[in-house]
């Protein structure tokens, strides 16, 4: 598979592409699934249908690799806590962990329940042709317990930071649990059939450069050494958006470093290239231009053309992209890589 030679720096006949989100709402295809569905947690039970858009983008769009469809917080749920989806807000927990009680009402062995996963998994790898390559993934660790601390969505974090500074020990506690769970589940995934996994902290940048490497990176770098300790051959990815100050400090064993669109490849290639491939990093809002979209593709291929480089968002893709657009760029890829 020629994404998963890039992924261990393997020459490859032209750069593959891939973007975050790329199954989702500026689909049509998408849109018509999901309204079949009944809403986003149904979706990503329903292993049919979420095999259905994780292999949307592969032949709509043609990207190098799919990406399961499914939500990070199915780890907390599945744990025992309460999740909704509500309109206008996100994702909310009833039941935030904030005392050492709630923490102790979590269930155990939340990755057997997590069934409908694998069963996706099974479905999508049946399918999808054999030189596209399944990207399964995981919410890191940090950005998990976030979400089961603050209860939503937030800008602050003052509730999760408070406890980091007044209890320590209790956020590790939830840490360490939350991460043997991530462990176990990737472990199903990749049993499952999935090439490739991701661990996304999305909240990475809450926190200043000490507490990000105590109670962010050292847990996702765990989780990286258990996965490749048991299963060298399948490529890890790592994704801590938003903290290109902190990149002097950056190691584990891991193949692939996720760069933002808010840190200059050129750094990220200075600090990590000799490492570790490169994945990312165009601005999302490119896609609403060709021209915008064709500028910065021939630059992070003028960059990286001496290191290892998969193309991708350096975030999510969003919900009025123009499919046209996206296509275009996917399509530049190739085309500019192959030639050159």
């Amino acid at each position: 598979m020629i994404f998963v030679d890039a992924c261990f720096n393997k020459p490859t006949p032209y750069t593959p592409v891939w973007m975050m989100r790329q199954a989702g709402r500026y689909l049509p295809e998408y849109m018509a699934v999901r309204q079949e569905a009944g809403d986003f947690l149904n979706l990503c039970k329903d292993p049919e249908k979420a095999a259905e858009v994780t292999l949307q983008p592969v032949d709509i769009i043609g990207v190098d690799a799919a990406i399961l469809f499914s939500d990070i917080l199915v780890i907390p749920l599945e744990m025992g806590m309460d999740l909704k989806f509500e309109k206008g807000e996100g994702p909310v927990f009833s039941d935030p962990i904030r005392t050492q009680k709630d923490l102790e009402r979590l269930k155990p062995n939340a990755h057997e329940r997590l069934t409908y996963v694998y069963d996706t998994i099974k479905i999508i790898r049946e399918r999808l042709a054999d030189d596209k390559a399944l990207i399964g993934f995981t919410g890191a660790p940090w950005t998990l317990i976030t979400y089961m601390i603050e209860g939503r969505g937030t800008k602050t974090y003052n509730i999760v930071k408070k406890l980091i500074y007044t209890e320590p020990e209790l956020v590790h506690a939830l840490l360490r649990e939350v991460t043997e769970v991530v462990k176990l589940y990737l472990e199903k995934q990749i049993e499952a059939g999935v090439d490739v996994v991701q661990i996304f902290d999305s909240w990475a940048a809450a926190l200043e450069k000490p507490k990000y490497f105590e109670f962010s990176w050292n847990y996702m770098k765990e989780v990286a050494s258990y996965i490749k300790s048991k299963y060298p051959h399948i490529p890890i990815i790592m994704f801590p958006k938003g903290i290109g100050a902190y990149l002097d400090d950056i190691d584990g064993d891991f193949d692939v470093f996720g760069v933002d669109w808010g840190t200059p490849m050129a750094l990220a290639k200075e600090k990590l290239g000799d490492r570790y491939v490169l994945q990312g990093n165009m601005e999302p809002c490119r896609l609403y231009s060709k021209e915008a979209t064709k500028e910065c593709v021939e630059s992070l291929y003028e960059t990286m053309q001496n290191r290892g480089h998969i193309f991708n968002l350096g975030h999510g893709i969003l919900p009025d992209v123009p499919v046209e657009n996206a296509k275009y760029f996917v399509d530049l890829v190739h085309r500019i890589t192959r030639e050159k």
